[in-house]
């Protein structure tokens, strides 16, 4: 069982290490990276690669840890008490399996993601600890103990909006994705768009990386809206060579709305585009 990415996927050589040294030390694998650099992808890749299933808990502000093992729905049950309702006398009606409990007894062996951990308050990580380290819990309302049947490959994501516990750190394998080199990016889009031009991708790579290279940008380009924007100037709508041709001081460039995100950033590229059109006007 090992991991080296798929067709859809690429995976770098420090990346495939740290899924394997995760599942041979059968540690939790903590990501952490960029948004759009992948991290969420990267468990529906593993569990695709290996031939596993996958249980997605996607993880909001308001998630507790409970709900990860199951959630008891006693408003429920005593409505039906007082209906009648015959289901009342098993109580394991009431209860709705996590996404814990459902790796925990996959017939084969699961890939468990829990994404975005970050998003949930500061003690998640922490009532998760036992139950992550010993693949058990136990559930009081009818008194039994969910063993895993196979121990889940239990992937991570953190976007670092909060510090995790170092209990917690302590016990994963962490891997940080690092941003893709211009090489990887190529591949990269070669994925997503394999019949592109490569004189666009050069030149579409060209501006994308100057963008990121900006100080002071407050949300970087990511991979994710570089394949987006990348399939917008392959329209059909679009020249050529909107690229090629493009005014060199202009520090916006072409669709930027599928790169930029937000007015501060736009506002600085103007500044300084502004102010390479005046050094260019004092030069002449």
């Amino acid at each position: 069982m090992k991991f080296e990415g798929t067709k859809s996927y690429i995976s770098t050589e420090d990346l495939s290490m740290a899924v394997n040294a995760a599942i041979n030390l059968e540690r939790p694998l903590l990501i952490k990276g960029e948004p759009g650099t992948g991290k969420t992808m990267l468990a529906l890749e593993v569990a695709e690669s290996l031939g596993l299933p996958l249980y997605e808990w996607n993880i909001k502000s308001t998630t507790k840890a409970q709900q990860g093992l199951y959630e008891y729905d006693a408003v429920t049950r005593l409505r039906d008490s007082q209906l009648g309702d015959e289901r009342v006398k098993d109580i394991s009606n009431y209860i709705e399996k996590g996404k814990l409990w459902e790796a925990f007894v996959s017939e084969e062996r699961a890939v468990l993601l829990i994404d975005e951990i970050d998003k949930a308050d500061i003690e998640f990580p922490n009532d998760l600890l036992q139950e992550i380290d010993r693949m058990e819990f136990y559930v009081y309302e009818t008194k039994e103990t969910v063993k895993a049947i196979h121990r889940p490959i239990v992937i991570i994501t953190s976007n670092n909006e909060k510090e995790l516990p170092d209990a917690f750190l302590r016990r994963c394998f962490f891997h940080y994705i690092s941003f893709p080199d211009r090489e990887t990016m190529q591949e990269i889009v070669k994925v997503h768009h394999p019949k592109i031009k490569q004189k666009l991708v050069k030149e579409a790579l060209d501006i994308f990386f100057d963008v990121r290279k900006v100080p002071g940008l407050k949300k970087k380009p990511s991979t994710s809206e570089l394949v987006d924007w990348l399939k917008l100037l392959m329209s059909d709508d679009l020249p050529d060579e909107i690229l090629k041709n493009r005014d060199a001081t202009k520090a916006i460039p072409p669709l930027y709305g599928a790169l930029i995100k937000n007015e501060q950033d736009v506002q600085l590229l103007e500044r300084l585009a502004f102010m390479a059109r005046r050094e260019s006007g004092n030069q002449q």
